[in-house]
């Protein structure tokens, strides 16, 4: 991340504290008023230590001293109260970023989550926003608090002697020197080590998904390495980054001193005037606490940059992750109503990435209560093709249209509400086994429940559970992937809609079940424009139309028995399949 980038990921920062401005307010309010008035108790004490040794010196210190016991518990009142506006502030904020990256993650189109490893977005949405958080959390708080410090010590210190005031002054851009060059350094390991982590997250996250596929084929040493690896340049730029961040404090310090040094020199040299009674020794006295005081913001303030440099390096991960190009809006689109299932794909091309072109000048025109196979080989664009008629990706050319109106110009959630969609990879959630079913029709009965289930073929095993529809399931580990996939038929089966997409819908179940559900799926199936993508020979025997489609094209249709007496594509795939 360049300067401009680290300027603006400050400014967008900036605009997120805008709906907490008031609390910031009060934060900054509190932290003026508490500083001042911890620094005026060091006035205070100095006229406390003139009084020693004077006539009458216990009746006159009391004065100074009991305006200090008023104080003291004012300042805590108000550090308290400040901490509290900083911690809502950050925490509001913070809850508003996640909000907005969460919604942008409904809004991201398909390609860019299918892209992008999973585990890098899970860090920018965990790991990154708690950087951010812990930065506004530290950051804001104690950069104010230091800088009402350091510029009400001087005050303090110009109404006491100006000639020493600017003795510190002159020694001060030292501080700002150091501390600026390390800062610097600080930003981009910061910024470096935030990138590594996302891309061990996303190792990790693959790693625990692969775990039977890494088990069975004895990868666990390779994937050590690879992990490993990763680990390793991550260890060196987190040490890297910890070190710059660790010689941020030493070295302010180190001018302190020489502030502080400088400020007990030039005290010194005015021992005459102490003793004319210009400058008195509570002067010195607190010229010296004040000395102190007026560094210790420094060394605070180091820290701060530090996790500030954190913070920006994440949120500017966090902002490009925001400025990812949204799917096109839909709006304005029209809604699909009392759809009937014509679909029409007319010279249709897609290709994922421009190099490789993957679906070429397809054309297919299906009628109402069609139940159409596509079969092919794999890769030859099945998947792609549900993909299209679903608007997961818009295609590179032609039209794909539903009852005449292009998919284009309809709302992707009335386009998506008209289909129901069983993949081979099934999709649960945590959750009860009632919920997982009704998770597109939230409102459904207990009787339309269990009637789904019961026609899925789910129903017996739901009753062995332990608490049968109420059983939580945990993303589905508890149920083998055929239980997980009746689960999945179910949901469909509750509320079934005019078209159906069956992406090797009964791939992990037993035959004699498959057997069962494909009766069933007949059943629904019955007056609904159906697509199945399938290899069984059972599932595509009684299609109305099947294509087959090789290397992005329908290279033959018709039905079974036509494809067969051509002896071409088709009746090859069928042998080869029978043979294995």
């Amino acid at each position: 991340m360049n300067k401009i980038n680290k300027t603006g990921s400050l400014l967008r920062l900036l605009h997120y504290l805008k709906a907490q401005r008031f609390l910031l307010a009060a934060m900054m309010v509190c932290a003026a008023a508490g500083t001042l008035l911890s620094l005026y108790t060091t006035v205070l004490l100095g006229q406390a230590v003139d009084f020693i040794g004077a006539e009458g010196a216990l009746e006159k210190m009391s004065v100074p001293l009991l305006k200090i016991a008023v104080i003291i518990p004012a300042v805590a009142g108000l550090r308290w109260l400040m901490n509290f506006c900083a911690n809502k502030t950050a925490h509001g904020t913070v809850k508003k970023l996640r909000r907005d990256i969460f919604a942008k993650l409904g809004e991201l189109p398909l390609k860019y989550i299918d892209a992008v490893p999973h585990g890098d977005i899970i860090s920018r949405v965990v790991n990154d926003v708690d950087a951010v958080s812990e930065g506004l959390l530290q950051g804001f708080q104690q950069l104010f608090t230091g800088v009402v410090t350091i510029f009400g010590t001087l005050f303090f210190m110009a109404s006491l002697d100006l000639k020493i005031t600017l003795v510190v002054v002159v020694l001060t851009p030292l501080s700002f020197a150091v501390a600026g060059v390390i800062s610097s350094l600080c930003f981009n390991k910061f910024r470096e080590q935030s990138a590594i982590r996302g891309e061990l997250t996303g190792l990790v996250n693959e790693y625990i998904g692969s775990q039977r596929l890494i088990k069975t084929f004895g990868y666990e040493e390779t994937a050590e390495r690879k992990f490993s690896e990763v680990n390793s340049r991550l260890n060196i730029c987190g040490r890297r980054a910890q070190f710059y961040s660790a010689l941020t404090n030493p070295s302010t310090r180190f001018v302190n001193s020489l502030v502080y040094a400088g400020v007990g020199i030039f005290g010194a040299l005015n021992a005459v005037r102490a003793a004319s009674g210009a400058f008195t020794i509570g002067d010195l006295s607190a010229f010296l606490q004040y000395a102190n005081q007026y560094t210790k913001p420094f060394n605070e303030i180091s820290g701060v940059i530090t996790e500030l440099q954190n913070a920006l390096a994440s949120a500017g991960r966090i902002f490009t992750f925001l400025d990812e190009k949204s799917e096109s809006s839909d709006k304005d689109g029209k809604v699909l109503e009392n759809c009937t299932g014509n679909v029409d794909m007319s010279d249709v091309s897609f290709s994922y990435t421009p190099e490789k072109p993957l679906i070429e000048h397809l054309d297919l025109c299906v009628k109402s209560g069609q139940h159409i196979a596509i079969v092919g080989p794999t890769g030859c664009g099945k998947t792609t093709l549900i993909n299209l008629l679903m608007r997961f990706y818009d295609t590179t050319g032609g039209v794909i249209s539903v009852d005449g109106i292009p998919v284009r110009e309809l709302t992707r959630d009335s386009l998506r509400g008209n289909f129901g969609i069983v993949l081979q990879e099934t999709w649960i959630f945590k959750g009860t086994v009632r919920d997982n079913i009704a998770y597109g029709k939230p409102d459904a009965s207990d009787e339309e429940i269990v009637a789904a289930a019961k026609a899925a073929h789910a129903h017996g095993f739901i009753s062995r559970l332990k608490n049968g529809y109420d059983t939580v399931i945990s993303g589905g580990a508890e149920l083998s992937q055929g239980q997980r996939q009746l689960l999945s038929i179910a949901r469909v089966m509750l509320s079934p809609p005019p078209m159906l997409i069956l992406d090797e819908a009964t791939s992990s179940i037993d035959t004699r079940t498959e057997m069962r559900i494909q009766s069933a799926f007949n059943e629904l199936m019955r007056g609904r424009t159906s697509f199945v993508v399938a290899h069984r020979l059972s599932t595509i025997r009684d299609a109305d139309l099947i294509l087959v489609m090789n290397a992005g094209h329908i290279v033959e249709q018709g039905n079974h028995k036509e494809l067969m007496a051509k002896k071409g594509f088709y009746a090859e795939l069928i042998m080869a399949r029978s043979r294995s």
